[in-house]
């Protein structure tokens, strides 16, 4: 069975690819493991439902049952993803909540469908299983499926926030690196200034703002010129300062 990946999960570098086929393994083995079941798609989400998150789908068919969900707002991993609960559908013939999906499902020959929700640390990941003919229904931990949508969800929301965790002792890494350099561009404004720190850091903060440079730029550029020719601009800056 071939499974196919509608968009990205929105992360960077190898971990995009992880997670993409991570959702990938998980459409594929739902639809193995469901008996009568004729195809699986699998999405997740952070926070608010986007306009086109990223899912996975077993048959190129299933990516418009996805798709038509996030565009009119209806559908069973729309009310899933809203409740936390499974929602299933054992007759789409006579299905009266979601017109939109139900006619989309019709026409790709799909009689039912069960969509069990996964939510961890503010990721949430569904899992839908279809079938051609009335009746298939999913109950969260009585099959493989199941059990394998809980351990993605977990293993997704972790990758996740090891992600979150890497990024942000890069910033740490950033700022304490960029520090040095701003330190020292400070110096050479106290003394071309005669002011204290405080103001001298404030003037670099201002200037940064007025030329749209960012700081660490700037204070490099300060401090490889010594502060020449700035003399007239900070002089400005700080006349302005005190007037307020």
């Amino acid at each position: 069975m071939v499974t196919h990946t509608l968009c990205p999960v929105d992360e960077p570098g190898d971990s995009q690819g992880s997670s993409a086929r991570s959702l990938a393994n998980l459409a594929d083995v739902a639809a193995r493991c469901t008996p009568a079941s004729c195809g699986a798609t699998a999405t997740v989400t952070t926070g608010e439902v986007a306009d086109d998150p990223p899912a996975a789908v077993t048959h190129p068919d299933l990516s418009t049952l996805v798709s038509v969900q996030w565009e009119t707002g209806e559908g069973p991993i729309r009310a899933a993803l809203a409740s936390g609960h499974p929602v299933t559908s054992d007759d789409l013939l006579h299905e009266d909540r979601w017109p939109a999906y139900r006619t989309e499902a019709l026409e790709a020959g799909v009689r039912s469908s069960t969509t069990l929700p996964y939510l961890r640390d503010g990721l949430a990941v569904t899992v839908t299983v279809y079938g051609f003919r009335p009746g298939l229904s999913v109950e969260p931990g009585d099959c493989a499926a199941a059990a394998l949508g809980d351990l993605a969800a977990t293993g997704l929301a972790r990758d996740r926030n090891y992600r979150r965790a890497l990024a942000e002792v890069g910033r740490l890494d950033a700022a304490l690196r960029s520090r040095p350099v701003i330190d020292q561009a400070c110096g050479i404004m106290m003394y071309v200034l005669g002011c204290d720190a405080d103001d001298a850091f404030d003037m670099l903060r201002r200037l940064s703002q007025r030329t749209n440079r960012k700081l660490h730029d700037l204070a490099v550029a300060v401090v490889r010129t010594r502060g020449r020719g700035l003399e007239r601009e900070l002089r400005v800056l700080r006349e302005g300062n005190g007037r307020r």
